[in-house]
């Protein structure tokens, strides 16, 4: 696990350091379909603080259809976004035991733009997404204080930047940066 972190964060940092050299053929054209899947890293969600702990850690859904190419030096691509994640905040200490369960739930469209090959086998794009957040909890325990749920709902913007480094014609390994569900995103990419 160790080593694909490493190697999806080389290519992430590569993707965002190489000049935009001669440009190759694409790995993103029209009529392409890429779902992903993967998880979260550094989650942007009730993870401060010493009672906090993960319960789920973020996971995510996302697909990407090539609505049309050679718009400019790249792809235009729309799609989906699914993130879930959950945590709970547990005080145990002089003879109090309470907490709170959170959920985060993320639904959302997607909006991607594939720059046109610039390294062999790598796919580099970046896009903004657009939404509904929405978090619930469970108070459990003997706390009788103030309430402070969280359960809301609300807009979700997020803008990202990614790669995708295609192992087989249809298989790839990605990774994302973000804010949305979690700050650093690695998954596995299947192409239709």
């Amino acid at each position: 696990m160790k080593k694909f972190i490493r190697i999806s964060a080389f290519c992430l940092l590569l993707a965002l350091l190489l000049p935009s050299g001669t440009l190759r053929a694409q790995l993103f054209d029209e009529g392409d379909l890429v779902f992903n899947a993967g998880i979260g890293l550094g989650s942007t969600y009730y993870t401060y603080g010493s009672y906090y702990s993960t319960t789920v850690p973020p996971l995510f859904l996302s697909g990407d259809y090539c609505l049309r190419e050679d718009l400019g030096p790249g792809n235009l691509g729309v799609g989906g976004f699914i993130g879930y994640s959950a945590y709970k905040y547990h005080y145990d200490v002089s003879g109090y035991d309470y907490g709170w369960k959170y959920k985060t739930l993320i639904i959302a469209a997607r909006g991607s733009y594939h720059f046109t090959e610039l390294v062999e086998k790598l796919d580099i794009y970046g896009g903004v997404l657009v939404g509904a957040k929405i978090v619930s909890d469970e108070a459990f325990g003997d706390y009788t204080g103030s309430d402070y749920s969280v359960n809301k709902g609300g807009p979700v913007f997020d803008i990202f930047a990614g790669v995708r480094y295609q192992l087989t014609d249809n298989f790839e390994v990605m990774s994302e940066l973000s804010y949305g569900i979690a700050w650093f995103k690695i998954g596995l990419a299947l192409k239709f």
